[in-house]
């Protein structure tokens, strides 16, 4: 009990914070409210009870524990699942909706903290569950003691102890409790190697749990130096949504693996748990490809695609059969095409125009099949063919701006090539355009 202690005492709580405690009226969520209350006993002190609307018991159980709340001046905070997908009971859907709950309360209250009453047995099953199913160095780490959220922390100080510890606590104290009989039926996983496999390892050490914690402990250290390295490296790969390939090569294969991870977690957020292991696979193995242009099937109808040198979401789609009318600027997929005053370079990116030999207004549209331009001296080329020559992404050819007049005579490819109609520094113009494309930040 002195390591639970000990470790409440790092926390450095202060009398002035709300102290929200997820409680379920079984004995450790009890045991662990009963300890909060006593030791924070200036603090304010909400218990969050979620009613699961799965056992008939749970009416005379919320009503116990907002007795127990209101005898011991706790604010007492309740919600009851009224109803499921498709009408049943799943532990993953129940979870999703307990911690919402959660969170609601913790800015209700403007509280930093969420004690739940895992402890060193849950912990112990878990990494042992996840052994055997398979996981990462986050998974394999089980339950930590602090879990970090965008402006709370969720606190699990029982992770010192064990499930016999706390229930004989709990009498030793006649604090109230129930226990759920569907805890204790081998029907689920976590009950078989809880009565089996743990009881073995029990028999063996009684205090086998302290060593799964003390491994948790290491694989953290270990999970939170690769998190920093992970972090640093996809700064540098990642622009504008894109990964750099060449960059990424460069890296060991564990580290370009957690930046795929990352880049997914980045772009699928909570939906994430739809990316199977196959996947990430299958976008490990486009890195190495000499393929240029390879597209993947991803979950929620997207397509990650590997273009040349870089990786990115699809979104080809938004910008398809695009015809702006030219005045001061267009903003497009890759950049702005404008109407300057001055000329500041003589790259392709710039082009000069004597409006007495062209059709006004100026048009910027994406390709069409059989678009070709002329080229001062060198006579007509297929815009096709200078996009391939160009390395431009094939899953971008044809939203690449064209610059053309109102009887669709191609003027210029913005940032590729000029046509017959630009003029010379020295020539007769009266219309200077200029094309600022969106550079991948690492290209040479």
């Amino acid at each position: 009990m002195n390591e639970v202690y000990a470790f409440l005492e790092t926390l450095d709580i202060t009398k002035d914070e709300v102290l929200v405690v997820a409680v379920s009226y079984g004995p450790d969520s009890m045991f662990l409210l009963d300890m909060l209350k006593n030791k924070y006993n200036n603090n304010k002190i909400v218990c969050a009870h979620v009613h699961h609307n799965h056992r008939k018991e749970s009416d005379e159980e919320a009503r116990k524990l907002e007795k127990y709340c209101k005898d011991n001046n706790i604010i007492f905070e309740f919600m009851k699942i009224e109803n499921y997908n498709n009408d049943k009971f799943t532990e993953e859907e129940a979870r999703c909706k307990r911690y919402n709950f959660f969170k609601r309360l913790i800015e209700k209250y403007s509280s930093k903290y969420l004690f739940t009453a895992h402890h060193g047995d849950d912990l112990s099953e878990t990494i042992l569950m996840r052994l055997v199913r398979g996981s990462n160095l986050n998974g394999y780490k089980g339950i930590s003691l602090i879990s970090n959220r965008d402006n709370y922390s969720i606190i699990r100080p029982l992770l010192f102890l064990t499930k016999n510890q706390i229930e004989n606590a709990c009498r030793e104290k006649n604090i109230p409790y129930a226990v759920d009989n569907s805890n204790l039926s081998d029907e689920y996983t976590r009950n078989r190697f809880r009565n089996n496999i743990l009881k073995f390892l029990k028999d063996e050490n009684k205090d086998v749990h302290k060593k799964f914690l003390q491994f948790s402990k290491e694989l953290e250290s270990y999970d939170d130096y690769i998190i920093d390295v992970v972090k640093k490296v996809y700064n540098n790969v990642e622009n504008n949504n894109e990964l750099d390939i060449n960059l990424l090569n460069k890296e060991h294969s564990l580290i370009r693996r957690k930046v795929i991870e990352l880049y997914l977690f980045n772009n699928y957020n909570d939906d994430v748990k739809l990316i199977t292991n196959n996947i990430v696979e299958s976008i490990l193995d486009m890195l190495d490809s000499d393929k240029p242009n390879i597209t993947i099937s991803m979950p929620l109808s997207k397509t990650l695609v590997k273009s040349y040198n870089r990786i990115y979401f699809d979104k080809v789609h938004d910008y398809n059969n695009y015809r702006y009318e030219l005045k001061e600027s267009v903003n497009l997929p890759d950049g702005i095409i404008s109407v300057v005053d001055e000329i500041d370079n003589s790259s392709n990116y710039m082009t000069k125009l004597d409006s007495n030999e062209i059709t006004l207004p100026i048009i910027i549209r994406n390709r069409k099949n059989g678009d070709k331009i002329e080229i001062l001296g060198s006579g007509t080329k297929k815009i096709k063919d200078i996009l391939i020559d160009s390395k431009i992404d094939r899953y971008k050819r044809n939203i690449y701006p064209i610059v053309t007049d109102s009887k669709d005579n191609i003027l210029w490819l913005p940032g590729l090539k000029k046509s017959k109609y630009d003029k010379s520094k020295g020539g007769k113009y009266d219309i200077i355009l200029k094309y600022d494309r969106k550079e991948n930040k690492n290209a040479k």
